[in-house]
């Protein structure tokens, strides 16, 4: 019977999503329906009682904060002088803007957690640039939807604080573990890019000079400097990842408005108006999908999953292989931050049968998701790209394939090679 029941649940709930009902109402109707059919008469009570509880978490502000933070910074010429700093360091590199494109995701990751924003917001300058510069506009929208991959895994990170939240996991030693796998994606896919522009034969542009590179070095210090009170705060105990992102919106308001002078009362208020639009979505999303877990749980289904796992093998290799290929198979029609939500209590007494630190399965589920992000018919950041670009979906799909190789291969290294995300926590913690 629970078997049946968990199968029918995962059959339904792909249906609705590939039918176009959102990924929040997908669920909720789902484990309603279930929760109805089962005749659970206070199901209903039940489903008011977790949604609340899934939304008011402290840990949970950083959510609403880290986009906020993300939406200002597009709007408030920040990432315009990032992407040009970028330009100045790296741009005579093989593959010019391509590695640029990386580089400028690198140093966004370190102020925004969210990928959607800076495929959304930065992704429209680099995007242009590359078009401008005759780089074919299918290879620009394919790095930039990559590239964007790599903000939730360096810190501050939208998807380690809902994990953290499911697992009661210290969000600091999250964000550090976070670091080295991080710059791992951003070194794969610049070994891609690399590859592809000499074969495409893709421009490069002269090298600047020292004195052209300080000038924008000195634009970008002030916008710069927002990683190392981010990064810095949270490591130097003066503030926790929550009230960090708090700290990120001051800092990001402060340039818009009175350093850079680029944002008047007016583009705030839109700002804010999109940023509360974005948070609701993905808060409604954590919500639904904390009543979905709780019915999986009192359903015994993660108990199901777990013996049926076991039943076929014991060794530690091939389930860790198991839980990998579940996660990608999850991540293809599901959004990311419901993955987390879902499978996390699934896989949690598996993972702690298996003495695998929690820290790193965070990792692990992190990047998944972000493999997830690049894979249709739920690929979030494909979707960012595609409305910003002249792309379709099918092209970006294809084009994204290098980049998601170099990701599943840091995967795997995350989750059979644990020094890989638990080094820097282990320094620091």
């Amino acid at each position: 019977m629970v078997t049946v029941l968990a199968a029918t649940i995962c059959f339904l709930l792909i249906a609705l999503m590939l039918v176009g009902v959102p990924v929040g109402a997908s669920m909720g109707l789902v484990s309603a329906g279930a929760f109805a059919f089962l005749g659970e008469g206070n199901f209903l009570a039940v489903m008011a009682q977790r949604i609340f509880s899934g939304m008011t978490s402290f840990t949970m502000l950083a959510i609403p904060f880290f986009i906020l933070a993300g939406n200002l910074m597009n709007s408030g010429g920040i990432t315009t002088r990032i992407f040009d700093f970028a330009q100045a360091c790296c741009g005579h590199w093989p593959g010019g803007l391509g590695q640029v494109n990386i580089l400028s995701s690198v140093i966004f990751s370190g102020m925004s957690g969210a990928a959607v924003a800076d495929a959304a917001g930065l992704g429209v300058i680099e995007m242009k640039a590359m078009h401008d510069a005759g780089f074919d506009d299918t290879f620009s929208a394919g790095i930039t939807a990559a590239s964007s991959t790599i903000g939730p895994v360096i810190p501050p990170s939208i998807p380690f604080v809902v994990y953290a939240s499911v697992t009661s996991v210290s969000v600091g030693s999250l964000f550090m573990a976070g670091f080295l796998p991080g710059l791992l994606m951003a070194v794969a896919m610049a070994i891609a890019v690399y590859f592809i522009s000499k074969k495409r034969k893709y421009p490069v542009q002269p090298k600047m000079p020292w004195k052209l590179r300080i000038k924008y070095f000195w634009r970008a210090l002030p916008s710069l400097f927002t990683v190392v009170i981010i990064i810095g705060g949270i490591w130097g105990g003066f503030f926790t990842p929550t009230e960090a992102a708090t700290v990120a919106c001051l800092y990001a308001l402060i340039l818009g408005g009175v350093v850079y002078k680029t944002m008047n009362g007016k583009e705030l208020l839109e700002v804010i108006k999109t940023s509360i639009l974005q948070s609701a979505k993905t808060l409604f999303i954590i919500a639904i999908a904390n009543f979905l877990a709780y019915f999986l749980t009192h359903q015994r289904i993660p108990a199901m999953v777990i013996d049926g796992i076991m039943s076929l093998t014991n060794d530690p290799v091939v389930i860790k292989l198991l839980i990998i290929a579940i996660l990608l198979i999850l991540g293809c029609f599901v959004e990311g931050v419901a993955v987390i939500l879902i499978a996390t209590p699934v896989f949690l007494p598996i993972v702690n049968m298996m003495g695998m630190d929690l820290v790193q399965f965070g990792v692990v589920m992190i990047l998944a998701s972000m493999i997830g992000l690049l894979t249709p018919p739920v690929g979030m950041s494909l979707y960012a790209v595609c409305s910003i670009s002249k792309v379709s979906l099918v092209d970006l799909s294809k084009t994204v394939l290098p980049y998601v190789l170099g990701i599943f291969i840091i995967l795997l290294i995350s989750m059979f090679w644990p020094p890989l995300s638990l080094i820097v926590p282990n320094l620091f913690m």
